[in-house]
């Protein structure tokens, strides 16, 4: 069985109003009858009282006339009756309505046990309030006086006050049902924005929103929801962006690897068919190996991102003259350099040593200058390198084309070139380069910035931990 959540919630908040009201007014109504009871009784003994005083200089047993008739006016307006007893029981007064006493009554008094006061009994089939007090003469119980008043005034005003009550209770009810109404309208309200938006989420559409707020456990919970969607959407940016990259490394594969492959299939068949003269085979042998060692580093540097990125490289740190790693840079790099009229620039001191692993270091000098290399022609780079307390420094400074703003923010990504024209270089075919050079720096526990503007040239700076 399905029950709409505002109608739960109505049947709740009436079905809690109820048991509380039919719980308050029964506890209510049987306290002002407590109330009003108690107090009659007490009136009716502090008649007793009164009356016995004023009798105590006449007799009990043969009471003034004049006073037992100021008192007969007095409670007879009030509707209260009153008679005298000897200790045999005999009725010497009575005055108002018949009095009656119950055996049980008088064996307490005449046993001089005390006033008897009960606040609802029955006399000639009246409800009435009862007092009996005992008198005393010498030490020794002479008679009692006996005051009876009837309740039905006492029930009236009861059962006023309890219509009253339930006048109270219907009005409460009614504003009561109002505002859990409107409460329950507001609360399913928001609930139903989260469900639409739910829904939405659901087909695809991540740009909704839900008002939010800390007031309550449905405001946090949009709160929790539109953090949910943010992230979704982030996440999907992210699929959509690799997806894009994917496509554009296919694209590059595509391109990279088809020139190698069909230089080397051209080659081969034209030995195999004698199509190459004697004097160019020898050239052409050339071709090919140089074309199928550029294949191998393509997919070397795959294999080595994913190895890195899966945290499957071990380093072996050591102390190494920086020096001398940057001039096995400067040599290796000399023809690369020349190629482009590029000058190499080294400005280290002999004594400043390096914490890190040789192998990953060389490669991560290496790739960085290559790249300088790539993108300055008639120009200069700058290998330098310093020191400080807790740090060692690397800079790789070139005077190339520089980068804009937006594409400094993308050279670390996987697949991607800040220039989609660059071919034929032996690191960062499909733009892999820098992205394991970040890497491997942090690996090294290490940080990698770069500075650059369009025009102006590129600066790389490295830090490096020192050991401790």
């Amino acid at each position: 069985m399905r029950i709409k959540y505002i109608y739960q919630q109505l049947i709740s908040h009436i079905s809690v109003i109820i048991v509380a009201f039919l719980v308050v007014s029964l506890v209510f109504t049987h306290y002002v009858e407590k109330i009003v009871l108690t107090l009659k009784g007490q009136e009716l003994l502090e008649y007793g009282v009164n009356i016995l005083d004023d009798l105590q200089n006449t007799s009990v047993l043969n009471p003034g006339e004049n006073t037992l008739y100021n008192y007969a006016n007095v409670l007879g307006a009030r509707g209260i009756s009153f008679g005298l007893f000897d200790t045999k029981q005999n009725k010497l007064v009575n005055i108002g309505g018949e009095i009656s006493i119950t055996n049980s009554e008088w064996n307490k008094i005449r046993d001089g046990k005390g006033t008897v006061i009960k606040r609802s009994t029955y006399r000639s089939n009246k409800e009435v309030t009862l007092v009996a007090i005992p008198y005393k003469v010498n030490g020794e119980v002479a008679g009692g006086i006996v005051l009876t008043s009837p309740l039905s005034g006492s029930r009236e005003m009861i059962s006023q006050i309890n219509r009253y009550l339930v006048y109270t209770v219907f009005f409460a009810f009614g504003v009561a049902l109002l505002l859990s109404f409107l409460l329950s309208q507001i609360h399913v309200k928001r609930i139903k924005k989260l469900q639409e938006a739910t829904s939405a989420v659901a087909v695809g559409n991540y740009d909704v929103k839900v008002p939010s707020s800390n007031f309550d456990e449905i405001g946090e919970l949009a709160n929790d929801f539109n953090s949910m969607v943010d992230n979704l959407k982030e996440s999907k940016e992210a699929i959509d962006a690799l997806e894009n990259r994917r496509r554009q490394f296919m694209s590059d594969v595509s391109h990279e690897l088809r020139t190698p492959l069909t230089t080397i299939s051209g080659v081969i068949e034209g030995l195999t068919n004698n199509m190459i003269p004697e004097v160019e085979k020898e050239r052409g042998l050339r071709l090919v190996s140089k074309e199928a060692k550029r294949l191998i580093r393509l997919v070397n540097e795959n294999l080595d991102y994913d190895k890195i990125r899966s945290n499957q490289v071990v380093l072996m740190k050591e102390n190494i003259q920086l020096q001398e790693v940057l001039e096995i840079i400067q040599e290796q790099l000399y023809t690369q350099a020349e190629e482009k009229r590029v000058k190499i620039h080294i400005d280290v001191k002999e004594d400043i040593m390096i914490f890190a692993d040789y192998d990953r270091l060389i490669q991560i000098i290496i790739n960085i200058t290559k790249n300088s290399i790539q993108f300055t022609e008639n120009g200069s780079i700058w290998l330098r390198g310093y020191e400080n307390e807790e740090k060692t420094v690397i800079e790789i400074e070139d005077t190339g084309i520089g980068m804009e703003a937006a594409e400094i923010e993308n050279i670390w990504k996987r697949f991607y070139k800040a220039d989609i024209s660059r071919t034929n270089t032996p690191y960062g075919e499909f733009g892999l380069g820098l992205s394991i050079v970040k890497q491997l720096v942090q690996f090294h526990e290490g940080e990698i910035k770069v500075a650059s503007e369009k025009g102006e040239g590129t600066k790389f700076t490295i830090t490096f931990p020192k050991n401790k």
